[in-house]
């Protein structure tokens, strides 16, 4: 696990999920710009066009690695999500300024969410080794999921181009998602020399503790004390139930108490592969990946890779509460 070379001096690249001259995305320039030239420190704010954000994290990240510096993420879990498969492919170094809705990734590693003062956390901060996992080497930070979830994810979308940006919005498009939940997965389960087959609405593996926490998911047996930072992740299955059980998973998850809920069965591993069944020959399934939506080739694997990903971390008396 070698260290990347890191200069603190060297020109930082900001990857914007975004168009240059729009809105909220000058304001971010000139924010990230305002506190650069305060600061007596050196950066480029790139700006992606729908399409292009993937291309243009590789190439931050390949210049980044040439010059000691470091490729940041601006934006959300997408954002993150893409700039870290790109610096972990490269082997640089990342850091993130939050702009998304949960921000579980920045929060869980101290990051403010507020774009100056992340800004000046970033610029205090020194590479550190965090745990990053892959489905089909497609890599994800928070979490992976099949089944329901994915499904979930895509109403959120439309709900908040309809609606808006909230939390309050999340939860509404994730009610009614629920609600109207009828599609049953069989799964065939393989960890750790184990192998099972099951029926659910959803298969969801977090990689994320802090998430895992406010769902009430942190405690799955005696591996889970540091899950998602001791090279494990958590699987969870939400067996097939009805309307009104669906209606008390909704408020168990609210109040942080999924764990105790009959509904809902969990294991901590390092790997597990997925074999969905086929459906009139087809071997793609729908996947998510930190709040992404795509579509892969089965088998799946989702495993804890071996190598981390090297993020910008301030000092514990500096980082945020």
């Amino acid at each position: 696990m070698q260290r990347p070379l890191f200069n603190p001096a060297a020109v930082l690249r900001f990857v914007v999920n975004g168009q240059s001259g729009h809105g909220d995305s000058e304001a971010t320039r000139e924010a990230i710009e305002s506190g650069l030239r305060e600061a007596g420190r050196l950066g480029t704010v790139l700006f992606a066009a729908p399409g292009e954000l993937a291309r243009v994290a590789r190439e931050a990240a390949a210049q980044a690695l040439a010059d000691g510096a470091a490729v940041i993420a601006v934006g959300g879990d997408g954002t993150i999500n893409t700039v870290a498969q790109a610096a972990h492919t490269a082997g640089c170094t990342m850091g993130v300024i939050p702009r998304g809705t949960f921000n579980y990734f920045a929060r869980e590693h101290g990051a403010p969410t507020e774009t100056v003062q992340a800004l000046r956390w970033l610029l205090d901060a020194r590479p550190e080794p965090v745990q990053i996992s892959a489905i089909n080497e497609q890599v994800f930070l928070v979490n992976t999921s099949l089944g329901l979830y994915p499904d979930l994810l895509q109403d959120r979308e439309t709900w908040k181009a309809r609606f808006g940006r909230s939390r309050l919005v999340a939860f509404g498009a994730g009610m009614a998602t629920l609600l109207r939940a009828q599609r049953r997965l069989k799964l065939s389960i393989a960890w750790a020399g184990q192998q099972r087959e099951v029926r659910t609405l959803t298969l969801f593996v977090g990689n994320n503790r802090l998430q895992l926490e406010q769902l009430g998911l942190g405690n799955a047996g005696q591996l889970s004390e540091g899950a998602a930072a001791d090279g494990h992740i958590t699987a969870v299955i939400l067996k097939p139930i009805g309307t009104l059980a669906m209606l008390g998973l909704m408020l168990r998850g609210a109040l942080g108490q999924l764990g105790e809920a009959s509904g809902i069965e969990r294991f901590v591993c390092q790997s597990l592969v997925v074999k969905p069944p086929r459906l009139m020959g087809r071997r793609q399934v729908k996947v998510a990946f930190d709040g992404e939506v795509g579509w892969m080739r089965s088998p799946l694997t989702i495993r804890v890779l071996p190598q981390p990903l090297w993020l910008l971390k301030a000092a514990p008396e500096v980082a945020a509460p």
